[in-house]
């Protein structure tokens, strides 16, 4: 049988939380069954929402950079068409042409290849930066980060509030702190975000 999400009216009356535990229980369930569960207290789903509004606040913000150069070689390339214009070269001439080798290199190490963005790798990426990963050993001997689940079987409100305050941390670092003045006005506008999906 599926989960049912229920809410404890100050009755003592459990009534469906969810449109979908709703349909079940009229559609599944015959009047006076007697149902047996065990029952578990779940996190905040107003607070999972908002961890997902923060997301997808940073998720839109991010735009890809970088891609088939490495900074160190774009640093090698540019720093030596310097050099060369120390000797007598003209320096934007020399820097012009090294970014136009560059890019051809980048070209044939792509082909048709395309960066483009991921939900789904964002999300873990995110998790893994705040913090909330599994260690795992590969048969070659690596070492891969493995975002742990936030499914809300998986992890309490305190651990969630945790990783929420972390994931912040991280989005702010590396994306959010270029277009807002303080973690604050962030938060706000994923609110924003999330009262307009709502």
């Amino acid at each position: 049988m599926a989960q049912l999400q229920l809410i404890k009216q100050s009755s003592g009356i459990l009534i469906p939380a969810t449109p979908e535990t709703s349909d079940l229980l009229q559609s599944k369930i015959n009047l006076g069954a007697v149902l047996v569960a065990d029952f578990k207290q779940v996190r905040n789903p107003a607070f999972h929402r908002r961890f997902f509004a923060l997301l997808n606040l940073g998720f839109e913000y991010w735009e890809p950079t970088g891609g088939a150069i490495s900074s160190n070689e774009r640093k090698l390339v540019t720093g030596y068409a310097r050099f060369l214009a120390s000797y007598g070269g003209n320096e934007g001439a020399l820097l012009d042409a090294a970014e136009q080798y560059l890019e051809r290199i980048a070209d044939k190490r792509t082909g048709s290849i395309s960066a483009c963005k991921s939900f789904d790798a964002y999300r873990a990426w995110v998790t893994i930066e705040s913090g909330h990963y599994d260690a795992i050993q590969l048969p070659d001997g690596t070492l891969r980060k493995h975002p742990r689940s936030i499914a809300f079987a998986n992890m309490d409100e305190t651990e969630f509030q945790q990783l929420y305050k972390a994931a912040l941390d991280v989005l702010w670092r590396w994306i959010l702190s270029g277009t807002f003045s303080s973690q604050r006005d962030a938060e706000n506008a994923a609110a924003q975000l999330m009262s307009f999906a709502g």
